[in-house]
């Protein structure tokens, strides 16, 4: 029978996750992303302007309203913008890694034999410029899941099933 061990684990041994060369989304995804903030914006301006013109009330401030949503539309596309690049991806020999976020940093590492589940999306825009989303999945629920956007079909139907072969191992 094998005794017990709890050696302490020298934390300047561990390998350094921020060395990793990140992978970025392709940068037709970013194509993707204008399209679909546009669209949302869209259809919130067609609304608003509908509702300034159906409530006499409001129709004093419009220009105060106009203002706002314009400086909300920048700020949302400059936002989204920084965020595009700082977004990365790689996968390892034992796991998977994905990094985003601008006001805080998020880095993802889900081990490959964590994973339960492997899919792909396309979505209607994504598709148009042969792009799609790899989705990973584990048991820890959703929050030990991840969503890789951005990254051309090919490459990610190879990085799919390159996880599922290990799922089956």
């Amino acid at each position: 029978m094998q005794s017990f061990t709890n050696e302490l684990i020298d934390l300047n041994e561990l390998p350094k996750y921020e060395e990793i060369i990140l992978e970025n989304p392709h940068p037709n995804y970013w194509k993707v992303i204008v399209i679909n903030i546009s669209i949302f914006f869209l259809i919130v301006a067609i609304a608003l302007t509908l509702f300034i013109l159906f409530n006499k009330d409001f129709k004093a401030y419009s220009l105060a309203i106009g203002i706002g949503y314009l400086i909300l539309v920048i700020g949302t596309f400059l936002l989204y913008s920084a965020s595009f690049k700082k977004r990365g991806y790689a996968l390892r020999e034992k796991d998977v890694v994905y990094k985003s976020g601008i006001i805080a940093e998020t880095t993802t590492i889900i081990p490959l034999n964590r994973i339960q589940h492997v899919a792909l999306d396309e979505g209607l825009f994504a598709r148009f410029y042969s792009l799609a989303t790899l989705e990973v999945q584990t048991a820890g629920g959703s929050a030990g899941n991840m969503r890789i956007a951005g990254i051309p079909i090919e490459k990610a139907k190879i990085i799919k099933e390159a996880l599922v072969k290990r799922l089956d191992l």
